[in-house]
């Protein structure tokens, strides 16, 4: 079997998952994900994280095949999600003797979710751990994106041991470090992978790349997507955009439609954007486009249009669903515009200045709201909307 090193002895221990549709039951996968562990073979063993419990046996099978009976001593948790921890009850019945290594919220998740540890080693942050030549380092990074994440960081070889933190959708075909692989592929597959599961915790994601800054890292080694070696700088300058919540310009326009009418003024509002010179334009019926890809470009650009029709009185419920999720996860700093439509009675504009309320973006342009079919005088209303916008992103 090929056997893929960081280093002369740490090896990389990861499976590709391309038959599961929804990550988290939530998050659409349409090109799969990497589940990723490392072992460390130094006078002591040492595993960092497990795998998804899919892959049991073939995990089994490969560390027998680098220790050839010896056993592991060491299984760090740097994060307990199942995804990662779904081996472990298998890992310490083939290595009973195995010490558990993680911090104080690290071994009540364990309890809970498997069994309560018995040989367990607690690190608090910037503790160390000596197998060998090679001595651990442990970097608790809180909510990044469980209460008990941390870091472990090989301070002999300068590999970053990062958890869930700069992972990436996307399965690894054939290549496993990022000097192997297209990128272009994982810039949309590493900003949902940001968006949809870390994007809620930016702060915290802020402060957990200001306690790293000054490691000396070669390579960062995550759980999810490729091992970064050759550009570093690539995911970590994503990383430091996206959870500060900066924005390009741009627009992304959302509507809920049952009749077509409140698509009809999203297309208006979009053909006028572009006829002001907005090229990065984004239109979604919330219908059909899962919020995952949503999210994710609300992340990506700095102008938010809502629309949405009128029903029961109520917005529209695929709508009413994606806003209160945006509103869970938290997004700072954006400009948002608002239109929609209604038949006999309102709901759809009235709700939508409740979620401006609520997130406290910037309501930018007079909110639209038409009665059944798109007439002249809104039609005019739409075009002032997008003026609006365009103005406030500096369009000419």
């Amino acid at each position: 079997m090929h056997q893929v090193k960081l280093t002369a002895n740490i090896y990389y221990l990861g499976f590709n998952d391309r038959r599961t549709h929804l990550f988290e039951n939530i998050w659409p996968i349409p090109y799969g994900v990497a589940y990723n562990s490392y072992l460390i073979d130094d006078s002591k063993v040492a595993l960092i994280d497990t795998v998804d419990r899919q892959f049991i046996e073939d995990y089994l099978d490969a560390i027998e095949e680098i220790l050839e009976g010896r056993p592991v001593d060491y299984l760090i948790l740097n994060h307990v999600e199942p995804d990662h921890s779904g081996a472990l009850r298998a890992v310490t019945a083939r290595f009973p003797n195995i010490t558990l290594v993680g911090n104080k919220k690290t071994f009540p998740l364990v309890e809970n979710m498997y069994f309560k540890p018995v040989n367990v080693r607690e690190v608090a942050d910037g503790d160390t751990l000596t197998i060998g030549a090679t001595t651990l380092s442990f970097h608790t990074v809180p909510m990044v994106h469980w209460p008990e994440t941390m870091v472990t960081y090989d301070r002999t070889h300068e590999i970053l041991f990062s958890g869930d933190a700069f992972g990436s959708f996307g399965t690894l075909d054939g290549g496993v470090f990022d000097d192997q692989l297209n990128l272009s592929f994982f810039e949309e597959e590493a900003m949902r992978y940001f968006t949809n599961i870390v994007g809620k915790y930016c702060p915290h994601t802020q402060r957990a790349l200001a306690k790293l800054k000054d490691l000396s890292i070669k390579i960062i080694a995550a759980t999810h997507g490729p091992l970064w070696r050759d550009n570093l700088e690539w995911i970590l300058s994503r990383y430091r955009k996206w959870s500060a919540y900066q924005a390009e310009v741009g627009a992304v326009i959302v509507y809920g439609s049952m009749y077509g009418n409140t698509q009809k003024m999203a297309e208006a509002i979009a053909r006028q954007l572009a006829i002001r010179g907005i090229k990065n334009i984004r239109i979604y019926d919330v219908s059909k486009t899962h919020k995952s890809y949503i999210i994710s470009d609300i992340f990506k650009y700095k102008a938010f249009i809502a629309g949405s029709c009128a029903y029961n009185n109520e917005l529209f419920p695929n709508m009413e669903s994606l806003l209160t999720h945006i509103a869970h996860t938290g997004i700072k700093e954006r400009y948002l515009s608002i239109f929609g439509n209604y038949a006999w009675s309102g709901g759809g504009v009235k709700n939508l200045r409740k979620f401006a309320a609520e997130t406290g973006w910037e309501l930018v342009g007079e909110p639209v709201e038409e009665q059944c079919s798109l007439k002249p005088a809104q039609f005019e209303a739409c075009i002032r909307l997008a003026d609006a916008v365009a103005d406030k992103l500096g369009a000419a």
